[in-house]
């Protein structure tokens, strides 16, 4: 990496990448490392491991040569924040004695929140504050419910969640029938969303984990339809709704989804 950013004799590309040019290759390679979990491809999980271990060595090089931090510092910084975070195995015999228990995780993270926070001109000393803007939307909003919910600021349970979902789906079709301007749509909306996202996070439902299972769903369904479609010589846009809703119907009868 080194070689790569020299500015007398390395690579013209990766000489001029910062930060944020690279930070879209950081996440583009997580994604691409959770896809191979997915596919269960160990042979591709390994390569994609490599690409994302490139992306840590990238930044840290960066860094490296503004002073900021090196590499070095990268893994001794979660090597100490791991043994922090597991007194029962690093901690003193007592700790050790006395084991994990529930919760200690979050109180080790709020605890190195607020030390980070006081190391801060700006204090951040919200309750929602350090929860990653760039996360994917289903994510973050799943992380600022978990904290809200931590200090009670919850639904006792999911049931009246359903009524709030009610309320937001009416919400939304006020705003349809007597729209004031489009982004009040898109609030509305984005109002069901989250809602949506609380009640997967009270029946313990990874919200992304979901939609990413009815997306596979969907693309398995729509093949249907079109393979079906194929077999009559039946361009997809000269077949009818009615048509292809009963390929639909008949996918789902089929994979007995």
């Amino acid at each position: 990496m080194r070689r790569l950013r020299n500015p007398k004799h390395g690579c013209p590309w990766d000489i001029a990448q910062d930060f944020d040019t690279i930070a879209p290759y950081t996440i583009e390679e997580s994604y691409e490392v959770a896809d191979a979990i997915d596919r269960k491809d160990m042979n591709d999980l390994r390569d994609e491991l490599g690409d994302l271990l490139f992306q840590v060595v990238f930044h840290a090089q960066m860094a490296d040569e503004t002073g900021a931090f090196t590499l070095d510092d990268v893994i001794k910084g979660i090597c100490d924040k791991m043994e922090r975070r597991h007194p029962h195995i690093f901690g003193s015999p007592e700790q050790i004695k006395a084991g994990v228990k529930a919760g200690d995780w979050e109180k080790h993270k709020e605890r190195e929140r607020r030390a980070k926070n006081n190391n801060h001109t700006c204090l951040e000393t919200g309750t929602l504050d350090g929860i990653a803007l760039t996360l994917p939307p289903l994510n973050r909003a799943q992380k600022l419910q978990d904290r809200a919910a931590r200090v009670g600021f919850d639904w006792p349970n999911v049931l009246p969640i359903f009524d709030k979902l009610d309320e937001e789906v009416d919400e939304l079709k006020e705003a349809l029938l007597h729209p004031k301007n489009r982004q009040e749509i898109i609030d509305e909306f984005g109002d069901i969303m989250f809602v949506c996202v609380n009640l997967a996070r009270k029946l313990n439902v990874d919200s992304d984990v979901a939609l990413k299972r009815t997306n596979q769903k969907f693309e398995r369904r729509f093949s249907w339809i079109e393979k079906q479609l194929a077999t009559q010589n039946i361009a997809l846009k000269d077949a009818s709704l009615e048509l292809m809703e009963r390929y639909w119907v008949e996918a789902k009868t089929l994979a007995r989804e």
